[in-house]
Formats: C-alpha cells, structure tokens, sequence
C-alpha cells in the first residue's frame, strides 16, 4: 500500500514538474535570445540574418499562440485552444513572400529546396491543395503561391481556382467578403490584407473580370465606411447595415492589413488598367496619412495614434513594404522612401541574435481585444525579407 501511494505521489509530482516546465522553457528561452538584441552592423548583415531565419522557419514555422496565457498553457493544448491553422496560413504566405522576392534578386539553391519541400506537403501531383483553406486567411498564401511563378516547378491552377470558389463562397449580400460566413454583416480590416492582392493576381491572369471588381470594391467599401476621415486611418471593422465603425481607430496591425492589400492590389493592376487612378489616389491618401504616425525612431505602435504605447514589429515592418513600394509614385517617392529606411532601422535595432525579428502584437482575440503578447511571429519576418530585397519596382 505504502509502495503504492509513494509511485502516485512520483507520478504526480513529476506531472505538476512538467506543467511548470511547459510554461518556464518558453519564457526562459526568450530571455536568453534577448540578450545583445539589435546588433546589427548594416543593412546586408541583417538581411542575411534575418533570410537564413526565414528559410529555416518555411518547413518549420514557429505555432502563434491563440490565447495571451503563459501559465499552464498545456491545458490550452489539451483543449485545442493554443493555435489554429487559419493563423499558420498568413505565417507561411509571409514567409514566401518574402523569400520570393529574395529568389528574384538572388537565386539560391538551399531556398528553392526548402520552398519545393514545403510545396510538396501543401499540394497534391495535381496541383490542388492536399488540405484546401476553408477560411479567407488561406487567399493569401495563394498570392504566394502565385508569386512564385517560374521559380519552382509545377501548375497550380487547381489550388488557384479552389481559392477563388472558397472566396466566392464568403460573398455576403452587399457584393464584398465576409471574413467569417457566422459573421456576415461584419467586414474586417483584415480581409482586404488576405484576399485582395490575390484576387487581382489571379483575375488578371485568367481573365477573370468579377476578380479584379470584387477587390476593388472591397477596398473602396472599406475607405467609405471604415475609415477615420480627417486621418484616413482604418478601424477593426464595420457593420454592413448600420455602417457603424467597430473596434479600434489605429490598431497597428490593421493599418498594416489595409497597407499590404491595397499596395500588392496596385501592383498587381497593370499601368493602363481602368482601376488603376483610383487605386493611385488611395495609395498616396494612404502613404501620407501612415507617415504622419510613424514615431521618430521609424516605428509604429501597436496604437499608432498613441506615442507612449508599445511599438509593433508586425505593423512596423508591413507598412515599410507598403512605404517602399509606394515610393515609386513620383509625387511622394522621397517621404516614402525616407519612412521605408527608418522602419528598417527600427526593425534592425529589435532583431535577435538568431536573426529572428523580435517584439510583433500576438493573435487579435475579437474586435476590440487585443494581444498584450509581444514577441517574435514569421508573419513579421517575412515581411522584412520582401521588404529588404524588393526594389520600387510595382507587381
């Protein structure tokens, strides 16, 4: 009997062990990659840090947590509330983008391993998804996808059209995309950084006309109703029948949604194309009401209108794509280009040893509810490798 409780006791003692070492090893491990944070000489040193992180992170990206606990986060696990696949989408897509547009300026034989294993285990010999997205996160590792175009081997015209009926699938009734289909008066800022830029892609490349319309109207329903009007900032979200705002005027990251899907949609429309003034007005209304909340060391907070709050590595680092390629539109191309060299160096000054860019707002709990989580998120670091190798050269 005594042998018996002393073997419960060990168990249990060796149980409640573990549980603390789930939650200790992550928070002691981003103490130790904190130290000597930012050393970064220049700009080439980095970018090759921070691309060396990126290729090592394509076939093994980093889980972003659903929830902003760090105690007993194993029974998150055990309940499936520590991360989702939808999350893990816009991850990857980052990080192919980014390593993309690292391929078009240097080909490298390592890179386009690591992004053939990772196509493999995304996509079928037929080219279709093996596990097709049933949410609009998953549109833009479609535009990733296409991005790649003649680097690798292989059609994906099958996962390409399935992505088009799932987005077709998310219309709601005013003519522009839900976000979630249990949520259908709702248009989150989000959407336009998901589906826009690939519907543009995708429309032009196939003649699809109802594409290229759809994204353009989702962008400009969002500047009519989603948009602080003085400032031309976005808010979270808005209600399609009462027009109302929702959520936060400024959220960092939201800015960053509505700048990477309004400047890879401007990309992507050729020069003569119809929509094309349009979208030329919105990118420089854009542009000028971004730079007006960059603090002076090149960052934006995850508040942008706020100077005391916490900077934001993820808003700071899409919105210095958004500045570097908006710089080549000839009537605001140096203030860009000035603002796109200081979020660099931001970002440079928050770059682990590893070469992992520190410091990103965790996972958005609900309109409104923000992550008080701060750390590292492949997101970021694949917008800081696109940003670091593109030129100002459009689409």
């Amino acid at each position: 009997m005594l042998q018996a409780v002393t073997i419960i006791s060990l168990v249990l003692l060796l149980g409640v062990a573990l549980l603390f070492l789930i939650d200790l090893v992550p928070i002691f491990k981003d103490w130790v990659s904190r130290i000597h944070i930012g050393r970064y000489a220049d700009q080439e040193g980095w970018n090759a840090a921070i691309t060396d992180r990126g290729v090592k992170w394509l076939n093994a990206t980093p889980k972003i947590k659903v929830t902003d606990n760090t105690r007993l986060i194993a029974i998150d696990m055990w309940k499936g509330n520590y991360t989702k696949s939808a999350i893990q989408h816009w991850q990857e897509a980052a990080l192919l983008l980014g390593l993309a547009e690292q391929m078009k300026r240097k080909d490298d034989p390592a890179t386009r391993a690591e992004i053939g294993k990772y196509l493999d285990a995304k996509f079928d010999g037929n080219g279709q998804w093996r596990e097709l997205p049933q949410l609009v996160d998953g549109a833009i590792l479609a535009y990733a996808l296409m991005k790649l175009d003649g680097m690798v081997p292989g059609d994906y015209r099958k996962a390409l059209d399935a992505t088009w009926e799932m987005i077709r699938e998310h219309i709601g009734g005013d003519g522009t995309v839900q976000y979630r289909k249990f949520m259908k008066n709702y248009r989150y800022v989000d959407t336009i950084g998901f589906i826009c830029p690939f519907l543009i892609s995708y429309g032009i490349r196939y003649g699809h006309k109802d594409c290229v319309d759809l994204a353009v109207r989702q962008i400009l329903a969002y500047e009519e109703h989603g948009m602080l009007e003085e400032h031309c900032i976005p808010c979270h979200a808005y209600h399609t029948e009462s027009k109302v705002p929702l959520g936060l005027f400024g959220w960092g990251r939201g800015l960053g949604w509505f700048a990477i899907g309004l400047i890879d949609a401007w990309g992507e429309l050729p020069a003569d194309h119809l929509y094309k003034p349009l979208l030329d007005a919105s990118v420089k209304r854009f542009a000028e009401a971004a730079i007006a909340f960059q603090q002076e060391d090149g960052r934006w907070n995850w508040t942008v209108t706020r100077p005391e709050c916490r900077p934001d590595s993820s808003a700071t680092a899409t919105l210095g794509w958004y500045m570097r390629k908006a710089s080549a539109m000839e009537e605001i191309s140096e203030p860009c280009r000035a603002s796109a060299e200081k979020a660099i160096a931001f970002l440079m000054k928050n770059t682990r040893r590893d070469g992992a860019v520190d410091f990103s707002q965790g996972d958005t709990k609900d309109i409104g509810v923000y992550s008080m989580n701060f750390n590292i998120l492949p997101f970021t670091q694949g917008f800081c490798i696109r940003l670091m190798n593109s030129d100002t050269k459009v689409g």
